[in-house]
């Protein structure tokens, strides 16, 4: 027997969730043969076969989540093939250890239910039983009992709530993803919101907006350096450490209907007008055919959520961690303003400026709100690119 697992998949990706098999048990395969497709929280992945074979069995149904290292595939290998009886260690996609010890009987697939995706869950024969008459996804539920352990009335109480309100929703892939970074930056920032607006009413109604606010940014980083970076803290160890950054790696909220995706913008304060929207454009294109490398979804040091495209004037933009600040763009609107003690129509750009308060003080996020207002006032002959 051989069993091929999910590899590692780099970039910190330590679990994937199971979109579809393209093999089943008894099927006879080759090398390099498509066996899966899996969705991590960057892409949809397909994981060739590493061996030619019999699929005996596959491990795990579609929506089901598997941890890296665990069994997605035991073959009965062909007699010409490699009998040596070694695991398969992932080289498919990336190098991966292999434990010394096997322990093939306790490998667990399937969703956990706090942030450690995969946790194994605790229930008897019986109550599993119950859950399956009731049609009950044990994976959603949250044991009442001694260490976690779900009780009978805990599945009884799932199948209530299932008959009155329908059946929940599992998180998988990026909707995954982002309830556990909103939840690591609930708990770990320490937010405070800044509200502005910028006078926008010499713009043109061919503005480039997007483009606007990634030079405004890149303007108020080099006005007040303090919020490009990243901040470590462990108040436990009391170890807390800043980290400047001179090079300006923007993270670009991008909405879509598989959820949200944080793509970096490499760079943005040495690059043209042209060339940060070719870089926008293709970044988006990217995310939403999800081809995106995971390498271009990580690294961000500051971040920018351009949410008035869709809707809404001021937000309170999450700070995500280890980063230190995040730059919210509401919709631009008319209103009254005056100017050498005249009324006219004007237009405004709501921002919204959150900052981690344990690296950032006030005075530095007032001016570098102030700095990136001063640049979105610029007329566009004004602005040196």
């Amino acid at each position: 027997m051989r069993y091929f697992r999910l590899p590692d998949l780099g970039e910190g990706l330590a679990d994937a969730d199971i979109v579809e098999w393209h093999v089943k048990a008894g099927d006879t395969v080759a090398v390099d043969q498509l066996l899966l497709s899996v969705e991590t929280a960057k892409a949809i992945v397909e994981l060739p076969s590493p061996c030619a074979g019999v699929v005996s069995h596959c491990f795990g149904e579609p929506g089901d989540t598997v941890n890296t290292g665990e069994p997605l595939v035991e073959f009965v290998q062909d007699e010409g093939s490699d009998t040596t009886g070694r695991e398969d260690n992932g080289s498919v996609v990336g190098e991966m250890p292999v434990a010394r010890e096997r322990s093939e009987d306790h490998f667990v697939i399937g969703q956990g239910n706090s942030l450690n995706a995969g946790a194994r869950v605790r229930v008897t024969p019986s109550v599993r039983a119950l859950a399956r008459r009731l049609n009950v996804d044990i994976q959603q539920i949250s044991g009442s009992g001694l260490d976690g352990r779900i009780t009978a009335d805990d599945v009884e109480k799932a199948g209530r709530l299932d008959q009155q309100l329908g059946q929940g929703e599992r998180l998988t892939g990026v909707r995954k993803s982002m309830a556990r970074t909103m939840a690591l930056a609930h708990a770990q920032v320490v937010p405070v919101t800044l509200f502005d607006e910028a006078d926008v009413s010499h713009w043109e109604t061919t503005e480039d907006v997007s483009v606007r606010l990634v030079q405004a940014i890149a303007a108020g980083c080099a006005a007040v350096p303090d919020l490009n970076g990243w901040f470590h803290g462990d108040e436990q160890h009391q170890q807390m450490t800043r980290r400047l950054i001179s090079q300006i790696d923007l993270g670009i909220a991008v909405d879509t209907e598989q959820g949200l995706f944080v793509p970096v913008l490499r760079d943005v304060a040495s690059r043209s007008a042209d060339d940060l929207r070719a870089g926008l454009d293709r970044l988006k294109a990217d995310v939403r055919a999800r081809t995106i490398p995971p390498r271009e979804m990580q690294g961000a040091t500051i971040t920018l959520s351009n949410y008035g495209a869709i809707a809404g004037r001021y937000g309170t933009p999450v700070v995500v961690p280890p980063t230190m600040a995040i730059l919210g763009a509401g919709r631009v609107l008319e209103k009254p303003l005056c100017a050498m003690g005249e009324l006219f129509a004007g237009k405004v750009l709501p921002l919204s400026l959150t900052f981690d308060h344990r690296a950032v003080t006030g005075g530095e996020a007032s001016r570098f709100l102030a700095a990136v207002i001063t640049d979105l006032q610029k007329e566009p002959d004004l602005i040196d690119r």
